[in-house]
């Protein structure tokens, strides 16, 4: 897939700032933001994708250079919902077994003993995801869509708050193994993290000098603001976000506008549509409304379609990028009032 406009990754013609300007911080952002804001410096987009990711039941892709926060951020995340982590770092001999476990022999009984992988956890961070070849690929597409592996033909649940963010370096083709367009559609949102701002590298370098450490979650200075039963109550409150006829109406014209673009040489699926409608009220609910605005599906097209697009060999020659396009497309659609 094309890369993203990293320059104006800011994800549309919205305000890039973590709270609007006009209106009050809810609750719930101030519960998951802020402590998530405390610990990554200069990056409350990010943020704020990751939480409506995890609001959504979806999993997110992660795209930036190395040392941009982006395993921070989820480490930061499961901490302050009181969720486990865990990670798999994905390499060229990784095998299904190495993430979904396996069944051993157990001597003393004379039987196959299950033994998990670690895949069993909340949050799934699946590291350079686009260096593992297809198999370990496909052992986690079952996961992500089922929600379940399957061992030895027996199917087993992962948890309920099983979210994988997946993450790969935009600049590193060697030995890399690009994920097929099946799975880049599984992942709701493609998340770009970009480097921070100047005063954002500052006060990074600050909290490192007040004893912060990226691998000592203790150092994060952040505690659990709440729980997983608490996690999936609040994903009941964001299903329970009412969507207008005429914002469903607008998601269809965005997703069906992607297929006829003539800088596009492949548009949108139904999923996409789909994915943008629970990406809004996911983005609706975390800032404290109960219904969807035109303005979150204009936040939330670039994150949710970026990676379902495909740009025409023209576009790419003249240096056109997915969300370039993407912003022509929305200012040529005329949003519900």
């Amino acid at each position: 897939m094309n890369a993203p406009d990293t320059n104006q990754a800011g994800d549309g013609p919205v305000t890039d700032s973590v709270f609007d300007e006009g209106r009050t911080q809810s609750d719930l952002e101030a519960r998951i933001l802020e402590p998530l804001g405390r610990v990554v410096k200069g990056q409350p987009r990010v943020l704020r994708q990751i939480a409506v990711t995890l609001l959504a039941r979806g999993h997110a892709l992660i795209e930036g250079v190395p040392g941009t926060a982006k395993t921070l951020a989820v480490r930061a995340l499961a901490r302050t919902l009181g969720l486990e982590f865990g990670r798999v770092q994905f390499t060229p001999d990784l095998m299904p077994t190495d993430l979904v476990g396996v069944s051993l022999l157990d001597a003393s009984r004379t039987a196959f003993q299950y033994r998990p992988g670690p895949i069993f956890t909340d949050l799934l961070l699946a590291d350079a995801i686009h260096r593992a070849p297809t198999p370990p690929q496909a052992a986690l597409l079952e996961a992500m869509e089922e929600r379940q592996v399957t061992i030895d033909g027996e199917s087993r649940p992962l948890p309920p708050a099983f979210t994988v963010f997946a993450t790969q370096n935009p600049v590193e083709y060697e030995g890399t193994y690009p994920l097929p367009e099946a799975q880049l559609d599984r992942f709701l949102l493609k998340i770009v993290v970009d480097y921070p701002e100047e005063d954002a590298e500052r006060a990074i370098l600050d909290r490192y000098s007040d004893g912060f450490r990226s691998d000592d979650v203790k150092s994060f200075g952040i505690d659990a603001a709440m729980s997983a039963e608490a996690v999936e109550e609040h994903r009941r409150g964001a299903d329970a976000v009412h969507v207008d006829e005429r914002i469903r109406s607008y998601i269809t014209d965005v997703v069906r506008a992607t297929r006829s673009h003539p800088s596009f040489a492949l548009g949108a699926s139904p999923r996409a549509g789909v994915a943008l409608f629970l990406a809004t009220r996911a983005e609706a609910y975390l800032s404290g409304r109960d219904f969807v605005m035109p303005d979150d599906v204009k936040r939330l097209a670039f994150p949710v379609l970026r990676h379902r697009v495909l740009l025409t060999a023209d576009a790419e020659v003249e240096g056109r990028t997915s969300d370039q396009e993407l912003r022509r497309l929305l200012e040529s659609l005329e949003a519900p009032r």
